[in-house]
């Protein structure tokens, strides 16, 4: 027999009033959740069955019904008894007894009834409806859902069409007989038609206490985006005092919507802050942005403020905001433009701004527009950058300096097998409000022949340098520039002459050839250490570099500063970061690295590298603040990790110049995993003449419920604590809590601000407070295990990044 029977898509009313509130990004962790069902799993043959043809409405698809007796008249009332299950698709209903009248349309199935589909199993006393009126209806329902956790219950359900209510509901991701936390509802309305839900008399419970009331709400009930309140964060800090933020989303398109985040703090005032987004097919951006007039905070500090003499342009406004637009936009297969524009009301807004546990205030600010464009041999860009800047402590001479603009070009190609020519091309302007403008031009073509084989390497190269520039204002500005931008006293007489000398000429320029030759080699053995086959490697490389010394001192320092020494060091053709120097040398590099690869799944047990610089002739070229290097030896760098076990590590760095006889670095680091979800992480880092400071960070697992969370992060050479966190977590199947406090270093000045956050977390419906777990996740590397393997994204150069308008000031 095979009729169209309209009863199997009645349980989605279900499944789209109260699960549509479990969706979230994010997954949660149900690791402590007991494996059982609150409605289990039925028998085989209700199972959906595969290769069945699931696409399109299932209201069109005709039904297989079956069962161990059937007896009645066609066309009138048909009675179906023992085991009757009725299949459509995916979908499957069975039931003690089925009786379903053809003339009247109406049916009525009574015991046992259940159905499964693959989001959802339900058991229910009864069922009725009437086909020709489209109504139907449950009694006595509990429910489970398979594809996302969630479970519940509901007195009666009662759909005609497209409407569907349900009366006396639950749900929740917890198990039945520990319901953490329970969403109750007296009734809830549907509307599939709409994509809405409407609940009356709504009841949050946290255990057996009522949290939170609503007499009536909506909400959405599929993926179609709604205007609407999203979740509230709640927190408290000194400075803040009590802090309540509101989001309110508008859904404005399919392409575009937007957020109003109104945000009351007790001791700052009434802020109002929003976001704007919109996506093409070719691009997309954001818009955001936060405005608080009549900032308290700027009334409470100004007498500090003059007291600490602080400059007047460096002051807190009394009406404060940012500003922030990031966007992409695709100018076919090639071209792309991007920008990331940013604006602050004063130097402390950020600074104000850090009430969270990764809270932290940049020096400054940076925007920039351009295009960019990449083919297969070339690279090319067009861009633009301005500076703002964001420490009080600073001034805006200590801003780098704007590209207003900046055009580079690279172009690599292989001719006649190995040999590779190429060029890269930049050419910049540079303006700064403070000092002496100028122009450059920068063109360095090469010639390299690469060749490798399986255990060797060898890559000789040769490039021309060219470096021009057009400088603006006489010989006396570029000299006070140039003493003011680089720590040099302006005002003496025996500084400032010899610097105009130097800077008379208005259109300098700089050109050497560039050789270096980099080479290695890789020898590897099998071995066994302990119980375990290892792979052990050896791996020597030198490399040699070469440019003759070109007089520099008539250039000014626009985007070039030394880079730190390290291991990339070694094999570096230019210890500078930018085009102002280029170092001169006769050097050569000798390093080996060795690792321990135990071959049954990769791990690296052991590994370690050594490395020197020879230097065959005094390099001579200097920026302000640096010593020529003699000829002889650089210092020796070392890099090793150990893995006593595979959840202890030991890493460490260390430098020592045979020169001095003193230690420049030194770093150890260590890691331990504690079960399958703690870790400790304890590390030191020393850099002469700069830092010397230790960091403890921790996630210790009491028990599967009970963890407790903290950091110290503590500056020897400052006698400074730098950050300090403490906080307790408890969590269950269903529900979560984390209490954090923070301590912290605000400011260049040596200011510790406080703040103490909640979070309450209903996995699968969402939570309450700021986002302690993804903060305390960039505080403690290891916090989610899966972040061990993932590498810190580079940084770019700037000053650091604005907060979202829901988390300023």
């Amino acid at each position: 027999m095979r009729k169209k029977l309209r009863l199997l898509p009645l349980p989605f009313c279900i499944a789209l009033s109260l699960s549509a509130q479990a969706a979230d990004d994010v997954p949660e962790d149900w690791g402590l959740c007991p494996i059982e069902d609150a409605v289990p799993a039925f028998a085989t043959d209700l199972a959906p069955q595969e290769g069945l043809n699931l696409g399109g409405d299932p209201t069109e698809q005709a039904t297989d019904i079956d069962g161990d007796s059937l007896d009645g008249t066609e066309g009138q009332v048909v009675n179906l008894s023992g085991n009757v299950f009725l299949r459509r698709g995916e979908q499957v209903l069975s039931t003690d007894r089925l009786s379903f009248d053809q003339e009247k349309q109406t049916y009525t199935a009574e015991g046992h009834v259940r159905y499964q589909d693959r989001g959802m199993r339900l058991i229910a006393a009864r069922a009725k409806g009437d086909q020709s009126k489209d109504t139907h209806e449950l009694e006595d329902i509990k429910y489970q859902l398979v594809r996302r956790r969630g479970n519940g219950g509901a007195q009666r359900i009662a759909m005609q069409g497209s409407l569907g209510s349900l009366y006396g509901s639950t749900y929740s991701t917890c198990p039945p007989e520990a319901r953490r936390w329970e969403l109750r509802a007296q009734r809830i309305d549907v509307d599939t038609e709409e994509g809405m839900g409407t609940a009356r008399n709504a009841t949050l419970r946290v255990g057996s206490i009522p949290v939170l009331y609503l007499p009536w709400f909506r909400f959405p009930i599929d993926d179609r985006r709604r205007t609407g309140l999203l979740y509230p964060a709640i927190s408290s800090s000194g400075r803040n005092g009590f802090d309540w933020r509101q989001p309110i989303y508008l859904n404005l398109a399919p392409n575009y919507d937007a957020t109003i985040n109104p945000r009351w703090m007790s001791k700052r005032g009434l802020q109002l802050g929003g976001e704007f987004r919109y996506l093409t097919e070719t691009g997309s951006g954001v818009l955001d942005a936060a405005f608080l007039p009549s900032d308290k905070l700027t009334d409470r500090e100004r007498d500090n403020e003059i007291a600490d003499g602080v400059p007047v342009e460096n002051r807190r406004e009394s009406d404060r905001g940012y500003l922030r637009f990031n966007g992409v936009q695709g100018f076919g297969p090639h071209w792309q433009a991007r920008s990331n524009i940013a604006w602050i009301s004063d130097t402390r807004f950020l600074d104000d701004a850090s009430n969270t546990l990764n809270g932290g205030a940049a020096s400054f600010v940076t925007s920039d527009i351009g295009l960019y464009g990449r083919g297969r041999n070339w690279e090319a860009t067009i861009m633009a950058d301005h500076s703002q800047l964001a420490d009080y402590t600073l001034r805006d001479a200590n801003l780098p300096f704007n590209r207003l603009p900046r055009g580079h070009v690279r172009w690599e190609r292989e001719f006649a097998r190995s040999l590779t020519a190429g060029i890269d091309a930049e050419i910049v302007r540079f303006d700064h409000d403070q000092f002496s403008d100028g122009s450059r031009v920068d063109l360095r073509p090469f010639l390299s022949l690469p060749l490798e084989g399986d255990s060797w390497f060898i890559k000789p190269t040769l490039a021309w340098r060219y470096t021009g520039y057009q400088l603006g204002g006489d010989a006396s500005d570029r000299a006070i520039s140039y003493a003011q931008r680089n720590g040099l006293d302006a005002n003496d007489p025996l500084v400032l002459a010899p610097l105009i000398q130097q800077f008379r000429d208005s259109s300098p320029t700089r050109s050497l050839p560039v050789t270096t030759l980099d080479a290695g080699l890789y020898f590897d053995r099998h071995m066994r250490w302990g119980d375990s086959d290892y792979l052990n490697t050896l791996e020597p490389r030198i490399f040699y570099y070469n440019a003759p010394y070109r007089d520099q001192s008539g250039i000014p320092l626009f985007d070039t500063r030394p880079l730190t020494f390290g291991w990339g060091q070694l094999f570096r053709d230019n210890r500078y970061s930018g085009a102002d120097r280029q170092a001169d040398g006769n050097q050569l590099t000798l390093a080996v690295s060795t690792r321990f690869i135990r071959e049954a799944d990769g791990l690296e047990k052991l590994a370690a590298s050594i490395g020197q610089i020879r230097y065959f002739d005094d390099s001579r070229v200097t920026v302000p603040g640096e010593n020529p290097i003699d000829q002889g030896k650089s210092a020796w760098i070392v890099d090793t990790s150990y893995a006593p076990n595979d959840r202890w590590t030991i890493g460490g760095s260390y430098q020592w110049d045979p020169k001095s006889g003193r230690r420049d670095l030194a770093s150890l680091r260590t890691r331990y995993l504690i079960g399958d979800d703690g870790i400790v992480n304890l590390s030191y880092r020393y850099r002469r003449d700069l830092l010397e400071q230790a960091d403890l960070s921790f996630l210790y697992p009491i028990n599967p419920n009970w963890s407790v969370v903290g950091r110290y992060y503590y500056s020897l050479k400052d006698s400074q604590l730098l950050e300090g966190i403490a906080g307790v977590q408890w969590e269950s199947c269903c529900l979560a809590v984390r209490l954090v406090g923070r301590r912290y270093l605000r400011s260049r000045s040596g200011e510790l601000n406080n703040a103490i956050q909640l979070e309450i977390e209903l996995k699968g419906l969402g939570s309450a407070g700021p986002d302690t777990e993804g903060r305390l996740r960039r505080a403690i590397l290891g916090y989610y295990r899966e972040d061990l393997s993932l590498v810190p994204p580079p940084q770019t150069r700037g000053g650091g990044e604005l907060p979202s308008s829901d988390s300023v000031p």
